[in-house]
């Protein structure tokens, strides 16, 4: 633990300083960090009441109010009573205020665009899936989000059609045809399928789409695990998990005696789950696809076990 602590501690200080926050102005402006993530979090409304904004911000009541009180000095901000509930104050950006946040967040953009431009589009790519596995991480570490799985209805098909082909470009650099592979299997699925043997989930991490997976029938005797999926802001919840599972249950109940599944060896977060799940390795194949070498990997369970 002490090991990990110090790299968490010298990253804060490497991103501190790389993006500037210690700077007296933040982004060469004469708002301190505070001050300027107050005036975006106000330039995104027309108004916001005092406490939803300090919620939004976690800082202390006191330390908001004196804040708030050099903003409206500066011309920057007017505080009034709510029109709803007297006792609620309601704050909004004036004129200035909202110039004042037009600058910064157009040098917030090109400082930003800036840092992106000094790396190539798998850098960029790496970089951001990163940084959403980071935030998803650390947003879950004081309140366990509840999964739910549930049947793919009209517009869920595109979404995995679609999230396949963006994750896998940000993550592995595959190219088109990946997504292409990831249509054709799943329109089959909703022209031909057969509920009796074949089914598909999707997960939701409060109430927004977070995972898929899909169980097709390869034989009378054999199911295929196809298409499963987590998005990088729900990766640690226990997903891919709940997933894999689910799709191992149905194919027990409807008779299968065995289940397989295709993917390759890059894919190590993948390979984990079903490893858990007592799925093993029965053969390996290099191959060139998706705009890369790979090498392919079967994996099989048996169900009767």
């Amino acid at each position: 633990m002490p090991d990990r602590v110090a790299a968490v501690r010298a990253f804060n200080r490497f991103y501190t300083n790389e993006i500037g926050v210690l700077r007296e102005g933040l982004l060469g402006t004469p708002y301190p960090l505070t001050e300027a993530r107050v005036l975006f979090e106000l330039g995104q409304v027309e108004r916001m009441e005092v406490s939803e904004l300090r919620r939004g911000l976690d800082v202390d009541r006191g330390y908001l109010s004196r804040i708030l009180a050099r903003l409206a000095d500066g011309g920057l901000v007017s505080r009034k009573r709510s029109p709803d509930d007297a006792r609620r104050q309601v704050v909004a950006l004036t004129a200035r205020g909202r110039r004042a946040f037009r600058l910064l967040d157009e040098r917030s953009m090109a400082e930003t665009g800036a840092l992106l431009s000094g790396l190539i589009e798998e850098e960029q790519r790496r970089l951001v899936a990163s940084m959403d596995v980071i935030r998803g991480i650390l947003s879950r570490a004081s309140r366990p989000a509840p999964v739910v799985l549930r049947a793919p209805t009209s517009g869920d098909f595109g979404w995995v059609i679609g999230r396949h082909g963006t994750l896998y470009a940000e993550e592995y650099g595959w190219d088109e045809t990946f997504e292409a592979l990831v249509a054709r299997i799943v329109a089959d699925y909703v022209d031909a399928h057969d509920p009796e043997c074949e089914a598909a989930w999707i997960a939701e991490v409060d109430g927004e789409r977070a995972g898929c997976v899909f169980c097709v029938r390869k034989d009378d005797r054999v199911a295929q695990l196809r298409l499963l999926l987590v998005e990088p802001s729900a990766r640690g919840l226990g997903v891919g998990g709940r997933l894999v599972d689910a799709c191992i249950e149905f194919a027990r109940s409807a008779g299968y005696e065995r289940m397989m599944l295709w993917t390759n060896d890059v894919l190590a977060d993948a390979r984990r789950i079903y490893e858990r799940a007592g799925f093993v390795l029965v053969d390996e194949e290099k191959h060139h696809n998706f705009g890369h070498d790979l090498v392919g990997q079967t994996w099989e369970l048996e169900l009767s076990a």
